[in-house]
């Protein structure tokens, strides 16, 4: 079916994306895979043609574009790409909302230019060691010392952990035992205070080229003006940003698994078996029409959600059906075509392989499946 969500526009910033990753991002992606981590030079290259900072406002060097169509463009188009794809839609679609809706004018002063150009990228750190979709179980701490905060504790599993410059904390700021959801707040770490420091880059089964790291903090003195939004209202501010990360992994995860069936589909039409294209044979021409038509179905609700959110319609109950169904429709999509490959798939020369790898974390990042149906659920009243 035809798409009706994007206008020329999108489509004309398309064609800059895909140039752009053609030059920029695939003849160094091995590379990037082997190092564990992708040049930052690509960050700079991406703020000068537009592909991040579009959503900061035009006075601090971004493209002053307020439309999630653009967020959603970059998304797909690294979603179909090869090795070593780096992480702006973490980029564009998780961090800059907390720095372009939650910053005070000084803030935004310091921190958007180098955000919007690329010298600046942002990471945000909310699962700790012990404590993963269950926010309020976080045991990093800040302890007020006059006009600084004084942070400790442990993050993991953070993306653009190695990389970034500036690191979103959640933080418990309250002692209190009846605060609760408003015991906590977001304080940005900068690279080199004192007493933050990183630990491994950790080894992962997919997204090689994309750095996931440990972070520590050993009695970090934030100053109070790096407290983003208001304090005691941490847990509101990533609710409210959480329906757009939750879009963003449920549209890449549509088209990455649209990217495999093509790549599938051509491979049943030309690999031969008992002198005829295995394609043609009844069992897997109806698995290739189960998984066209289940992305189809996919891609008509994530457009809609896509609409709904250029209207500020979107409910966090809706990104959440979005982000559980579409991962694990991928996940299914994948395996499946893996299996119509054969022994091939499981070849890492061959892109199902890596698909296979590096689209498994998607039913758990940004939220489980199992976390996305208990919010569905609770909204039922069940």
């Amino acid at each position: 079916m035809r798409r009706t969500v994007y206008e020329p526009e999108h489509e004309q910033f398309r064609e800059v994306v895909r140039e752009f990753l053609a030059r920029e991002v695939a003849p160094h992606g091995q590379a990037w895979e082997k190092a564990g981590i992708v040049d930052r030079e690509v960050y700079r290259s991406a703020g000068k043609h537009g592909l991040i900072g579009f959503n900061v406002p035009e006075e601090f060097g971004g493209g002053g574009v307020d439309d999630f169509r653009f967020n959603a463009v970059v998304t797909e188009e690294l979603a179909q790409g090869g090795p070593g794809t780096p992480g702006f839609s973490l980029h564009n679609d998780v961090i800059a909302p907390y720095f372009t809706s939650l910053t005070t004018p000084a803030q935004r002063q310091r921190w958007l230019p180098g955000f919007a150009s690329g010298d600046l990228i942002g990471a945000i750190a909310m699962t700790e060691p012990g404590t993963g979709s269950d926010l309020a179980g976080i045991r990093t701490r800040a302890v007020p010392d006059g006009d600084t905060w004084m942070l400790s504790g442990a993050k993991t599993f953070i993306s653009s952990g190695i990389n970034s410059d500036l690191v979103i904390v959640v933080a418990r700021t309250s002692a209190d035992p009846e605060a609760g959801h408003r015991a906590f707040s977001l304080l940005v770490v900068e690279r080199d205070m004192p007493g933050f420091t990183r630990g491994r880059n950790l080894e992962k089964i997919g997204l090689k080229s994309q750095d996931t790291a440990e972070l520590f903090f050993d009695q970090v003195p934030v100053p109070a003006a790096n407290v983003l939004g208001e304090l005691g209202q941490g847990f509101y501010h990533l609710m409210h940003n959480l329906p757009a990360e939750r879009m963003s992994i449920a549209i890449s995860a549509v088209a990455g698994a649209r990217a495999v069936f093509r790549e599938t589909l051509d491979y049943a039409k030309n690999r031969q078996a008992f002198g005829r294209p295995i394609g043609s044979f009844q069992h897997n021409r109806f698995v290739l029409a189960e998984l066209d038509t289940e992305l189809d179905l996919a891609q008509v609700y994530v457009d809609r959600c896509l609409e709904a959110m250029g209207t500020a319609e979107l409910t966090a109950v809706e990104a959440a059906k979005a982000k559980w169904w579409t991962t694990e429709l991928q996940k299914r999509v994948i395996d499946a075509c893996l299996q119509l490959h054969g022994g091939y798939g499981y070849m890492m020369e061959f892109p199902v392989a890596r698909a296979y790898l590096d689209t498994r974390v998607h039913t758990i990042y940004g939220g489980s499946t199992e976390i996305m149906k208990e919010i569905i659920g609770r909204d039922l009243g069940v």
